[in-house]
């Protein structure tokens, strides 16, 4: 009998962490702001969500080859190493209200549309796609994705995200590990890689404009991953991600931050942002409410979320988060001074944990 509970129990929690809220309760709780909200299911990492200008919210992240079944038959793999089940296509799902989605395929291949693996296309279905991110530049979507040995920028023909894609200058944009984008107020847009270098970049995205300048909180540094820049108020936010216990999965996936009048900085100390929340993306909704990405990066099953305020995670690679997207409501002040406060409003999101290296005042 105990041999066949615990298959059982691992078939009831699979299904039971899969199911995603209705969409009557996505919507209240996107106009109430209040809790986490779990708005997709299926196989993600680095989920990434922007407004876009027609209105729509697009979604993009890591994930399998569409169809691929061992989406559904290893559920909970990590993404890394020889089992990953990470894919060579950048999918896209768009929504006009975060609880409906629509899926847009895979308008992005490394096979079809990477011209590091032109005349290599078998090759390009062997190599993984990551964190791809989505920016609108006025006219045309950017996108950009790694890992570092075959990082890009491609620039779509209009603005429909789809093909045939522009590449202004791919060496320029090689070597980028984990690339993000930031257009400042004048209309400079610049790269950040590297967790956490930036540089501007040339007017039509032919490569870079100067010298990238490492940024780092006057602390420590950032993290190690997902790193990206908003402007809030007069400040600059720099966003970072590392594991709580400064261990390589160890402890909770977090989100962390620091702001500076600079974006070449000096910025000013790492804050926490949120636990849980590692390689999450910020974003307002439209009616200017933000939110944070979150998704599933555990070695284990996800973790109940009742008292996990008081839980020591530090012993493996842990988190409350189901397998697909969810978006977490942030708390974000303009301070009087002028400085910016984030925070996770839920409070399963809110504290650090036990586990948490870094002392925050």
């Amino acid at each position: 009998m105990k041999n066949l509970f615990l298959p059982l129990f691992f078939l009831f929690l699979s299904v039971t962490t899969k199911a995603q809220l209705s969409a009557g309760d996505i919507l209240a709780g996107v106009k109430s702001h209040d809790k986490a909200l779990h708005i997709k299911g299926g196989w993600i990492r680095d989920p990434y969500i922007v407004l876009g200008p027609d209105g729509k919210y697009y979604l993009t992240g890591t994930t399998p080859v569409a169809g691929d079944p061992r989406e559904q038959d290893d559920q909970y793999n990590t993404g890394l190493g020889k089992t990953s089940i990470v894919g060579y296509q950048v999918q896209v799902w768009c929504s006009d209200d975060l609880a409906h989605w629509k899926s847009l395929g895979a308008p992005y291949s490394l096979a079809e549309d990477s011209p590091t693996f032109k005349g290599r296309e078998k090759m390009a279905t062997k190599n993984p796609l990551w964190a791809p991110e989505l920016h609108w530049t006025g006219d045309c979507w950017a996108l950009v994705y790694c890992p570092q040995k075959h990082s890009g920028l491609a620039l779509s023909s209009g603005k429909d995200i789809k093909g045939p894609w522009k590449h202004p200058n791919p060496e320029a944009f090689l070597k980028k590990h984990d690339p993000s984008l930031f257009k400042d107020n004048d209309g400079t847009w610049y790269l950040l890689f590297s967790n956490t270098l930036i540089v501007p970049l040339k007017p039509d995205f032919s490569g870079l404009a100067g010298e990238p300048v490492r940024i780092d909180p006057s602390n420590r540094r950032i993290g190690h991953e997902g790193a990206t820049m908003r402007k809030i108020g007069k400040k600059y936010v720099h966003f970072g991600t590392a594991w709580s216990t400064d261990q390589g999965r160890k402890g909770s996936y977090n989100l962390y931050y620091c702001t500076s009048n600079k974006v070449t900085g000096p910025y000013n100390e790492r804050r926490f942002a949120g636990r849980f929340l590692g390689h999450g993306t910020p974003f307002q909704d439209k009616n200017g409410k933000w939110w944070c990405t979150a998704f599933f990066n555990g070695n284990r099953p996800p973790l109940d979320p009742d008292g996990i305020e008081k839980r020591d995670l530090r012993e493996d690679a842990q988190t409350i988060n189901k397998l697909g997207t969810t978006i977490v409501p942030l708390d974000v002040k303009i301070l009087p001074d002028g400085d910016v406060y984030i925070r996770a409003i839920d409070p399963h999101y809110a504290t650090p944990g036990p586990d948490e290296v870094q002392s925050f005042q």
